[in-house]
């Protein structure tokens, strides 16, 4: 086989990079020699690598600067209504190429770089991800503010600036080991402190209720000092703003106690206050209830709060009066989103200014939250349902306890009105849980403070409605809506697979970058033996391309004509990638039993973190090390099976692996993954699907066509059947041969001889108490990972479905589901006006 292109070359027949015209590649390595110079004035002679990224990154960032300012002096003009989207988490991962490719200054740097002799890819890869989420959660938030910026909102992305991040997965042993994710080291170009907002929040202290008003006295208050990053949208040369808040102590920390001069102590104490935003909690799907993180939640809605309404009071409005005084138009000019309940404060702290701090009406206060707050809920595992101690609010925040407990009231004088004598209506239907320790259900408090609630696909929202959130559903009806996930095409295709970007647009024009229900126009091109081969060909110079880096990182040699099965998540029960194993398991004994038998190779690569204190994941992963040590070293198997762990899976990772991958594992059982993400990118770069009905993978399945997918196993309603009658692992295990003979592996210490042991607790789990019923759906999934198999050998037909999934992913953008949350639950419309750059005279 020819050697791939190398990307350089490649990125220069590639038109949906921009042109690169002869002057922008002057000004950028003009510019990129003045950054370099001045790095270099201030330190030393030679320049490193390092210095190189830095160099472009602010010869990139200078192009930005001037489309910011116009963009917010635009809005400050326009004053329209505002969107705020709140998040404690924001999984970013690296902005250069992001940038480049937003501002069409992609082609101008690659070639400017390679002029001055360097390779614009190396430099790429210094860049330190931004990890500052878990999973799912953190990355659509960071797919939305890239839909936002390019459909023109007005829009504010608002969390916490960790100094560390998710950490860095090392795997010592066959076990993960957690390290600190330093990620600010260098230091962070994208990023601007804005010390003159630094804002005061109020922690401890109690309530006074006095003929004034209440008053909130004696606390302890930390600073929030805000870190402005631009977000760009797409060649509209829109920019908005990502403000993340970092704690600093105030300089009388611990000084205005009468200490007894214990300065030094003092000054050592002002760390404390600044752990608020040390490090991200890094659980996925799962609840802990420390003082810590609610204070971290408290710190992002309370300055993020005062932001917004500083902002409200001071935009120019019917440029006449110079600040707004009544808060009647409060919901007119502001939409507040609450990425699941993390920033579930916003509402008793939107009271809590409004009636305590702006002396608005009480039930005025409350008709103004609820038309400015709406909730999206994530998840319906109970384990992650965020449920805090009364006893932790009582000290931390003594106000908002008062007004939970006041708007709790109201709310359950409304239903028993309606249900009269149901106390057990009352009971489901409290924010507050009485028992041995009274809990604040934040969910709850969501429900009843937000004018909208929304899953995120189409069973999830169902479920939410007709099960966790029932009884809230018969008293509001109209409040429930469903907003399926996307994701952006600009990362998620444009920049991680730019071979495939360019074949689709060859055939359909650019359009579909921000269109993406234009791939509906592949279906064309389904029998077109030219197309199917270029798509081939993409395909496997991606594979080359991520094998070649797997040899380089990892030293493991793989067949990249196998067939890539992938599964990259976070490592969690209800995903099942102890399904995975167990076909993993099953296609290496089928092997043994008959090693002359042509088989279809595969590399199964797994890849995601698990949180740090969840030992049933971290078993997890050290069973699929194990298996991977087995298989890969028996020399029955040759390169018939490999089983390759994908250390430190991340944003910069998933940009490498997704494009490489033939086959995306979905497996989750049916009514436990919300929606998935991971899906829709697998779908739009090329793989095809082997699930579940769950999540957005029953919309995708609607999309392409149900044949054009590999759905298995139980539905949701077989789910629901089983609880009922009861799952019995034993019963498969006994009448399952293959599957029997993999868990006495596992059991006996086949894949751990030097600790025959280790694995029992996963057996005991998978035999006694798996709540997610990995038996019951094996045997449909080793039938259809067959069906997988038959269809791979005839790589024609394999290349069609793939163009079919391709050519359905256009619901997937998040671009449409922005569009949705922008007429359906904050009352705007997007705009494809394009702000004039900074060259042009405005209007």
């Amino acid at each position: 086989m020819a050697a791939p292109l190398s990307d350089g070359e490649k990125r220069k027949q590639i038109s949906v990079r921009g042109i690169a015209g002869l002057g922008d590649v002057a000004e950028v390595r003009k510019s990129f020699n003045r950054h370099l110079h001045f790095t270099l004035v201030k330190d030393r002679n030679v320049a490193t690598p390092r210095d190189y990224f830095f160099a472009l990154a602010h010869t990139v960032r200078d192009h930005l600067v001037g489309r910011w300012i116009r963009t917010q002096q635009h809005y400050y003009e326009r004053d329209p209504k505002r969107i705020y989207y709140l998040s404690l988490e924001f999984y970013m991962g690296r902005t250069l190429q992001n940038t480049m490719v937003n501002l069409g200054l992609q082609n101008a740097c690659d070639e400017a770089i390679y002029q001055l002799g360097l390779d614009l890819e190396e430099l790429e890869e210094i860049e330190e991800d931004a990890g500052l989420g878990n999973g799912g959660l953190g990355r659509l938030a960071a797919c939305f503010l890239d839909s936002m910026a390019t459909l023109g909102l007005a829009a504010y992305g608002y969390g916490i600036r960790y100094e560390f991040g998710i950490f860095n997965q090392k795997i010592v042993d066959g076990w993960q080991v957690e390290e600190a994710d330093d990620w600010l080291r260098y230091g962070n170009p994208w990023e601007k402190a804005r010390p003159e907002y630094m804002l005061p929040v109020h922690f401890y202290g109690r309530v006074e209720h006095t003929p004034e008003g209440v008053k909130w006295v004696d606390t302890q208050v930390v600073l929030a000092m805000p870190y402005d990053t631009p977000v760009p949208g797409y060649k509209n040369n829109t920019v908005n703003t990502m403000r993340l808040w970092s704690a600093k102590a105030p300089n009388d920390f611990n000084l205005q106690e009468f200490n007894v001069g214990d300065y030094i102590e003092a000054v050592l104490d002002r760390n404390l206050a600044e752990n608020i935003s040390r490090v991200l909690y890094p659980n996925d799907n799962f609840f802990e209830g420390k003082e810590l993180r609610l204070k971290q939640e408290y710190f992002v809605v309370a300055a993020t709060l005062q932001d917004i309404i500083r902002r409200f009071k001071s935009s120019k409005f019917g440029c006449r009066d110079p600040v707004r005084t009544s808060f009647e138009t409060f919901p007119d000019k502001v939409a507040i989103q609450l990425n699941d309940t993390h920033p579930a404060l916003s509402i008793p702290e939107l009271m809590r200014i409004l009636v305590d701090v702006e002396k608005v009406d009480w039930d005025k206060a409350w008709e103004i939250t609820k038309r400015t707050c709406a909730y999206t809920n994530h998840t319906v595992l109970p384990e992650a349902l965020e449920r805090w101690p009364v006893s932790m609010f009582e000290k931390l925040l003594p106000r908002h306890l008062e007004i939970i407990y006041a708007l709790n009231q109201m709310h359950l004088d409304r239903v028993a009105a309606l249900y009269p004598g149901d106390v057990d209506r009352l009971r489901r239907m409290s924010v507050i849980e009485e028992g041995d320790c009274k809990r604040i259900n934040m969910a709850h408090l969501c429900v009843i403070g937000s004018h909208a609630v929304n899953g995120v696909a189409r069973i999830h929202s169902d479920i939410v409605k007709h099960s966790v959130f029932k009884d809230f559903y018969e008293l509001e009806p109209e409040k429930f809506q469903n907003k399926t996930n996307g994701i952006t095409p600009r990362r998620w295709l444009l920049l991680c697979n730019p071979g495939l970007a360019d074949v689709i647009a060859e055939k359909i024009g650019e359009g579909f970058v921000t269109d993406l229900s234009q791939l509906k126009k592949l279906l064309d091109f389904i029998d077109n033996e030219m197309f199917i081969r270029d798509v081939a060909k993409v395909k496997q110079e991606n594979k080359l391309k991520f094998s070649a880096y797997l040899e380089e990182q990892y030293k493991v040699k793989i067949n990249p004509s196998s067939m890539f099965d992938v599964q990259v998540k976070r490592i969690h029960e209800y995903k099942r990638q102890l399904l995975n194993c167990l076909h993993a398991i099953t296609l290496y004994n089928r092997i043994r039993s008959d090693p002359s038998k042509s088989f279809v190779p595969r590399t199964i690569m797994i890849g995601g973190k698990a949180a740090p204190g969840y030992h049933m994941a971290k078993m997890i992963i050290k069973l699929i090390t194990s298996i991977g040590e087995v298989i890969n070293n028996d020399p029955y198997v040759g390169d018939k099976l490999k089983v390759i762990f994908l250390e430190n899976y991340r944003v910069s990772l998933a940009e490498k692996v997704i494009p490489a991958a033939d086959l995306s594992q979905q497996i989750s059982t049916a009514g436990t993954e919300a929606s998935g993400t991971g899906n829709m990118k697998f779908m739009l770069n090329g793989a095809l699907t082997i699930g579940t009905m769950d999540g957005a993978n029953v919309e995708m399945a609607e999309e392409a066509g149900e044949e054009n997918l590999f759905i298995f196993g139980m539905r949701v309603e077989d789910v629901e059947a089983m609880d009922r009658k009861g799952y019995n692992a034993l019963e498969y295990y006994e009448r399952l041969p293959e599957l029997r003979q993999a868990i006495d592996q596992i059991s006996s210490g086949f894949f751990s001889p030097r600790d025959p042991g280790c694995f029992r607790d996963v057996v005991n789990m998978l035999m006694h108490h798996d709540r997610f019923k990995v038996f019951a759906d094996y045997e449909a999934y080793i039938k259809c990972q067959g069906q997988v198999d038959q269809l791979f050998m005839d790589p024609r037909e394999w290349t069609k479905k793939v163009i079919r999934n391709i050519a359905c992913s256009g619901k997937f953008s998040s671009d449409r589901t922005i569009t949705e949350y922008a007429q359906e639950i904050w009352g705007v419309e997007p705009s494809s006006t394009k702000i004039p750059p900074p060259n042009l005279p405005r209007d």
